[in-house]
């Protein structure tokens, strides 16, 4: 089921003909238009109308989050502020917020992409979605609002929260489709059985999820708890939003808009590309954003290029879900861990639940993880021995997924903190 198959199934030769011309005209406005660009470009005396292949773009300086906070707020701007119908913006959390903008064909581009995405999760005209992603100045929310229109899907738009409240609208509104983060798919099944619902008696039946990073075991306990199919979408506000990548059924990577976006993945010390199939960052290029450009974006996100066809007869290339960021990587005595290494072997583990924290101390000048993790309420009632082996068992897994000694906590069910957006796993208490 694809929404446009003359893009979606291209010939890989048309399709790099078209990124081609697409990005030359997206360099000449950037050098035209934009003076950061500009003068990033002056600087390593790069004749952005001398591009000749896509190969080229590896020329060009990289765009980093940084560079969007001090050009705020309308500094990376492509064209006049009257040509901008729409203005998004990060939250600012980790620093000053980032600005993007759109024009109405950002607007008319970006809908039609978030169309694909939720094609290619199954998703019909015929469906009632519901939106658990916040919206105002956060654009997952809207992007996946206006896909849903474009395909003529019902929208029930109501925002991130109030778990029993979206609970009930499933009920009484006959939502086939969810969309919000995966942790908060498994906090809503979880009330589901508190208030003693049946997730069969629903008429739920996909899972379009995003915003963080999740593991094959998460979708598997989705699948099992609500009974849908949980398919992921990629995609970050400085880009666009929702709609540059999106699983279709077959549910095996992440298709990529490439007409829309070149991606690199490259090795985040070098900034060298990573062998074809090993995990790198992404780095990404966008084709048709009028009022937004984005030269070589550095997205810290951690995945990798999926080679071969798909079964679905997509051609756009695919990539794995994000694994993680390579600014949320933990140095531990040297090593590298990620949190979803340690979410994988947590949901290899029977006898735990889907809810997890990482906590990392320094004591006596050196590094130690505690994961606490919620099991069975059963295991609490079980003698001391079977609690040891859930964490001797964990302790094991764990050190043979990192490489090093971790230890392990076993908390009871809910005593651990729910989000309603993106899941905050790790706790570092580290004074470095």
């Amino acid at each position: 089921m694809y929404w446009e198959p003359e893009r979606e199934c291209m010939a890989r030769e048309d399709l790099e003909q078209l990124q081609l011309e697409r990005l030359q005209s997206t360099l000449y406005r950037v050098g035209t238009n934009v003076p950061f660009y500009k003068k990033k470009f002056d600087e390593i005396k790069f004749n952005y109308e001398g591009i000749r292949s896509l190969d080229d773009l590896r020329r060009l300086p990289f765009t980093e989050k940084q560079d969007l906070r001090d050009n705020y707020p309308y500094g990376l701007f492509a064209v006049p502020l009257r040509d901008v119908v729409r203005v998004h913006s990060s939250s600012g959390t980790s620093g000053q917020a980032t600005v993007v903008g759109y024009s109405r064909n950002d607007i008319k581009n970006w809908s039609n992409l978030a169309a694909r995405v939720i094609t290619a999760a199954g998703v019909t005209k015929n469906d009632v979605i519901q939106i658990a992603f916040g919206y105002g100045l956060f654009t997952g929310g809207f992007g996946l609002h206006y896909g849903a229109e474009t395909v003529g899907t019902s929208v029930i738009p109501i925002s991130a929260g109030n778990t029993k409240r979206q609970i009930q609208i499933m009920q009484d509104f006959k939502t086939t489709a969810l969309v919000c983060t995966p942790s908060y798919a498994l906090v809503m099944a979880d009330t589901m059985m508190d208030m003693g619902i049946n997730p069969n008696g629903l008429s739920l039946r996909y899972g379009l999820f995003g915003g963080e990073p999740w593991s094959e075991g998460m979708r598997q306990e989705i699948h099992q708890k609500l009974g849908i199919i949980a398919t992921d979408n990629y995609g970050l506000s400085e880009v666009m939003g929702p709609g540059v990548a999106g699983e279709c059924l077959e549910c095996n990577g992440l298709h990529i808009n490439e007409d829309h976006f070149i991606l690199e993945i490259l090795n985040p010390e070098t900034l060298e590309p990573v062998p074809e199939g090993e995990v790198g960052e992404l780095v990404i290029t966008t084709l048709t954003k009028e009022a937004f450009p984005m030269i070589r974006y550095r997205t810290r996100d951690l995945t990798r290029f999926i080679p071969g066809p798909c079964g679905c007869g997509r051609t756009l290339k695919r990539m794995q879900r994000v694994m993680g960021r390579s600014d949320d990587m933990l140095i531990i005595k040297g090593v590298n861990v990620f949190p979803m290494q340690i979410e994988k072997v947590l949901f290899e583990v029977e006898e735990t639940e889907p809810h997890y924290q990482i906590i990392v101390d320094r004591e006596n000048h050196a590094d130690k993880i505690t994961v606490k993790v919620e099991v069975m309420e059963s295991i609490f009632f079980d003698q001391m021995k079977k609690q040891r082996q859930v964490i001797d068992t964990i302790k094991s897994r764990l050190a043979s997924e990192l490489g090093l000694s971790v230890d392990v906590k076993l908390v009871e069910e809910k005593s651990l903190e729910r989000f309603e957006g993106k899941a905050k796993r790790v706790i570092d208490r580290r004074e470095l």
